[in-house]
């Protein structure tokens, strides 16, 4: 059904209609990527995939987001195309850093957190050089290819209808219903999701860059699962840390990962009212400069 341009709601249907061609074109990539990783779907309780193959899946998610978005755009694919997307080559070194330190500060004061108040425990230390290259890897496709869907189409797009703080919002909770399916999953783990599309998208509604949140959700699923041993949103892989939990609880966030506890909310919630103090102050010190 075809939507008139002045409809104030456009936005929304165009964010919303893009996740089953979304599902139909990755899913096809990643069918391909198992095929060709050696990986059986019809085996995989008895041979799970292997990180190898997981990171083949998840470069074929990139490709597939990428082409999936870009045919929605109606762009071919160019660098002024991926400008567009959110890749703009300003303050690049500067928002990478900062998304980089911002997901360890918080990984890593949950994690020491949670050892002081004996939520977790420290079992062993596992090092595997090639695991954690893998990891990296893959983690830097997950944060790219969700970044570009969520922050780069949908958010960009509920910007062009709806009020940026708004546009923010409804960003966030189809962020958090697109791991509806996640293993764990659970109401807790979805509100602490949509704020964390809150936090991943607060720097794109002022800059309209997606560096920061790339850098930010990389730090955070590579320091939470690959350095301190907690599940990536229900999902395990190989963790440098192998910890164990007195109990599953909403402080440590059981199998889901530390992302679905209530100590993760606090600390996006600080740091999501810092990223907005800061931009407000900056446009306010601007104008009054402006002004004299």
């Amino acid at each position: 059904m075809k939507i008139p341009f002045n409809d104030k709601h456009q936005g929304l249907y165009k964010a919303v209609t893009i996740i089953l061609p979304y599902i139909f074109i990755v899913g096809s990539l990643q069918v391909l990527a198992a095929y060709f990783s050696g990986y059986d779907y019809m085996h995989r309780d008895t041979f799970p995939r292997t990180s190898l193959q997981t990171f083949f899946s998840s470069f074929a998610t990139v490709i597939g987001t990428v082409v999936t978005v870009l045919l929605f755009q109606k762009k071919k694919i160019d660098l002024k195309s991926f400008g567009r997307l959110g890749f703009q080559t300003i303050s690049v070194k500067k928002e990478l850093i900062l998304g980089l330190l911002l997901g360890f500060v918080i990984m890593s004061t949950g994690f020491l957190s949670l050892l002081l108040i004996n939520e977790i425990s420290i079992q062993s230390i596992h090092f595997n050089l090639t695991e954690l290259l893998l990891n990296v890897g893959l983690f830097i496709c997950v944060a790219i290819s969700e970044e570009i869907l969520c922050r780069g189409y949908m958010l960009s797009t509920l910007m062009k209808s709806y009020n940026k703080y708004v546009a923010l919002a409804i960003s966030a909770l189809l962020f958090s219903l697109l791991h509806i399916a996640n293993d764990f999953i659970s109401i807790l783990n979805l509100f602490d999701l949509f704020i964390a599309g809150i936090l991943l998208g607060i720097c794109y509604i002022f800059t309209r860059r997606l560096w920061f949140a790339i850098a930010l959700h990389f730090s955070w699923n590579f320091f939470q699962g690959t350095i301190f041993g907690f599940n990536v949103s229900g999902n395990d892989h190989y963790s440098l840390l192998q910890i164990n939990y007195s109990n599953p609880s909403i402080w440590n966030g059981g199998g889901f990962g530390f992302e679905g506890s209530v100590l993760s909310i606090v600390f996006q919630v600080v740091a999501i009212y810092l990223i907005y103090d800061h931009y407000n102050n900056k446009r306010f010190k601007l104008s009054l400069a402006n002004f004299l």
